[in-house]
């Protein structure tokens, strides 16, 4: 351990002061210079691997001089396996630390509190890195960031990848020492967070239901966050007195969710969905809130996902359901080609309760692709609405306070921007300017939408350039890994082809293939047969043939796969374990012919539960004469929103002849914040299906979004179900333009979309 001792700010204090550069190399130097340290003192951790290092930095600066820690050379100081950093005390600043190759278990990776009795006050975290640091089991739940304390802040940072269970960075208010606490979360960027299929999949949660009523005073401005897809809510307010400004979210398949809590603020914020389906905007719940000139561009989800979403509320609600809306200001935002926002939504038996005096006005509505701007769902008369422009081809009758307008917009490189060129913003009432000077620091534009030009390229170029940590490459990946061409005579060579390093396209040049293990799936494995070459599969008694794991992705084109000889219980499966990382499966073009549930194969495919698939797609493939269940996503039956696999697609295929379940899913429960499961099942030939006694032939339970289109069906589920949806959250399926005869019942419900199909 190396000491030098600095002389840079003498003549500041009426005492000499010796501030000291310590540089260590390994954690019990670490250990021992934040034991010793004083204010002023900078601790550098020498450059290389620092592996299952907790540091807990406790130590107390001052405000003229903090105590600092930092890496020798910003991001190659790498901690990996466990390692995890606490902040406790006052004062205190960490630097240009890279997270990565690890995980921190149930831990959060960085906490601003040692110990539950030391929190930390007025410290910083900057220019770090915490990427892919996820736990090896996608349920096993944990934090990449806790906040604790007081005037706290994390800036300048890049958080990454995170796939596990756990909201990334949380505000905690258990105690009064963490309440008021005026953290700063700012310039950070966020990203490539991809669907959780399960609810905490946050980015940031400001409190949880239990402290909504308390105040917080945390700022989130001037962040990026980058296809966060986690689930419905990207920034989750669930306490009072927020701010969240200025901070660019593209592409994200969520909102900024003012859920618990009162008097919050949404202000200055871009908003670019670039027309992804699922992405969101701004949802408002509770008292006193204001949503004031934002930005929203191509946002196109709906319902609670819609570019603005005003909900209904619960008589008598308590803190963790529905509060009613009240009091609430929502003016001079613009909303370019964005689907329909939501007045009311939510309203059912149990959320009666409309908004009550809701000041929506000086709004614009510019859209060249909808014929609506907004959809009710109960009572407007809580809303005043005023002075908001739309576009002149909307064909919605609009309630007063909405004008059509000639609208124009001015194309830039990002986005369009609309401007109206026609009508004066509306007068604004002197109780809410004279709030707004208060709340905002200034008056409201004077202007219908988004204030300008200037303002909108302000926060986009922020967000794209000064933002994360400024030595990490938000936009890098992973390189991709060279595909390795191989053949493969008979199975040994096919296990020894799989088991190489590489990614590997095998051509399966053989006609018989005798299994005696399973084969394990970890990277891309593409199977290519032979050209209208029928293979004969042989296996012993295993419960599976292919298993996926986590990052693995296991494609099929061209197989002709007879399994008169197969015993294996599951053709495919995927890693019990549960894993993080998601998994891929896809078929084109292959035959699958004579597996039977005699010789002990059960499925074709199986997803285990805790496992989530980007995507899963059969395409142009033909299934004969089986008597096994095909595919089957029906396991997670914990009822709490879980499901397999984000998209779903079975197209142009040929099912004949076959015995058993075609297809079954699960998503169970009444959680609404997730966007999957979304299926696709269009232009299949299905003839002579037949699934068990009182089995469903295709089930569909909890699916969130589905199309049901073009299929010729002929005698297929005949004596029992051949489709049936099971929905207790609002879904939409689409089912019409099939061709349905002499086959078994059809059982609909209110969100399947009117059909128009031929059934005989």
């Amino acid at each position: 351990m190396k000491r030098l001792l600095l002389f840079p700010f003498a003549f500041l204090f009426a005492s000499l002061c010796f501030a000291t550069n310590i540089i260590v190399s390994n954690a019990k130097e670490l250990k021992d210079a934040i034991n010793k340290a004083q204010p002023g003192d900078v601790i550098i951790m020498k450059n290389g691997e620092w592996k299952d290092v907790e540091i807990k930095f406790d130590s107390e600066g001052t405000e003229t001089l903090p105590i600092t820690l930092k890496a020798q050379t910003a991001g190659k100081v790498k901690l990996t396996g466990q390692s995890r950093l606490k902040l406790g005390g006052s004062y205190l600043v960490v630097e240009d630390l890279y997270f990565t190759e690890g995980f921190s278990g149930k831990d959060p990776v960085i906490s601003y509190r040692t110990s539950k009795d030391k929190v930390a006050n007025n410290c910083r975290v900057t220019n770090c890195v915490v990427d892919n640091y996820n736990n090896p089991g996608r349920m096993q739940e944990n934090n990449w960031v806790l906040f604790y304390g007081k005037h706290n802040r994390l800036d300048h940072s890049s958080f990454r990848n995170k796939k596990n269970m756990g909201v990334l960075l949380a505000v905690i208010l258990d105690d009064e020492r963490s309440r008021e606490n005026f953290h700063s979360i700012d310039h950070n960027y966020f990203g490539k967070r991809p669907p959780l299929a399960s609810n905490t999949g946050e980015i940031i949660r400001v409190g949880v239901s239990q402290h909504c009523q308390f105040n917080s005073f945390t700022r989130i401005t001037d962040n990026f966050f980058e296809q966060c897809d986690g689930e419905a809510e990207v920034i989750s307010i669930k306490s009072s007195t927020n701010l969240v400004k200025g901070n660019l979210i593209l592409e994200s398949q969520g909102s900024i969710v003012l859920r618990h809590g009162d008097f919050n603020t949404v202000e200055n914020n871009v908003i670019l969905g670039n027309y992804k389906e699922g992405t969101g905007g701004i949802r408002v719940v509770n008292k006193g809130q204001w949503v004031v000139n934002n930005f929203l561009y191509g946002c196109r989800g709906i319902d609670f996902r819609s570019p603005l979403t005003v909900m209904n509320g619960i008589p008598n609600s308590p803190a963790h359901r529905y509060v009613q809306v009240t009091d609430a200001v929502i003016a001079n935002n613009s909303f370019y080609n964005c689907s329909p926002v939501s007045f009311c939504d939510g309203s059912d038996e149990e959320r009666t309760l409309p908004p009550d005096n809701v000041a929506f006005f000086n709004n614009l509505f510019y859209n060249d692709r909808d014929t609506a701007v907004y959809r009710t769902f109960d009572n407007l008369s809580g809303f005043w609405f005023s002075g908001n422009a739309v576009s002149p081809g909307i064909t919605q009758g609009l309630v007063n306070g909405f004008e059509k307008q000639r609208l124009v917009a001015m194309n830039r490189k990002v986005a369009p921007f609309p401007v109206s060129v026609i009508k004066k913003a509306v007068i604004i009432p002197d109780s809410v300017s004279v709030i707004a000077k208060e709340r905002l620091g200034h008056e409201l534009p004077g202007a219908i939408g988004f204030s300008n030009i200037e303002s909108f390229q302000a926060v986009y170029d922020n967000g794209k350039n000064k933002t994360g940590a400024s030595w990490f490459n938000n936009n890098s990946s992973q390189k991709t890994e060279k595909v390795v061409s191989l053949r493969a005579r008979n199975a040994d060579e096919l296990y020894a082809a799989i088991t190489r390093k590489e990614n590997v396209r095998v051509r399966l040049t053989g006609t018989s293939y005798t299994f005696d293990r399973p084969i394990e799936i970890s990277k891309y494995v593409n199977l290519v047969g032979e050209k209208n070459t029928r293979i004969n599969f042989s296996t012993a008694d295993l419960d599976a043939l292919f298993i996926i794991k986590g990052g693995g992705h296991l494609l099929l084109n061209n197989v002709w796969m007879n399994g008169e000889d197969v015993k294996t219980h599951n053709i495919v499966t995927t890693d019990t374990s549960g894993p993080s990382n998601h998994f891929n499966f896809g078929m084109s073009g292959c035959i699958v012919e004579n597996l039977a549930d005699a010789n002990g194969c059960k499925n074709f495919f199986l997803a285990q539960k805790s496992t989530v698939a980007d995507s899963i797609i059969i395409i142009a493939s033909e299934f004969r004469n089986n008597e096994v269940d095909f595919f089957e996503m029906n396991k997670e039956k914990d009822d709490k929103g879980y499901y397999n696999a984000e998209k779903i697609d079975i197209s142009h295929n040929k099912f004949e002849n076959n015995r058993g379940i075609m297809l079954d899913i699960y998503r169970g429960g009444n959680d609404e914040s997730t966007l999957g499961p979304n299926l696709s099942l269009t232009a299949n030939f299905i003839n002579n299906y037949q699934a068990g006694e009182g089995e469903v032939m295709i089930n569909l339970t909890g699916v969130q979004r589905s199309r049901i289109l073009e299929n010729k069906i002929w005698n297929a589920g005949k004596g029992s179900t051949l489709l049936k949806y099971t929905d207790k959250v609002r879904a939409y399926h689409i089912f019409h333009d099939n061709l349905i005869e002499s086959s078994g019942k059809i059982v609909l419900n209110d969100f399947v979309k009117p059909a128009s199909n031929i059934i005989k």
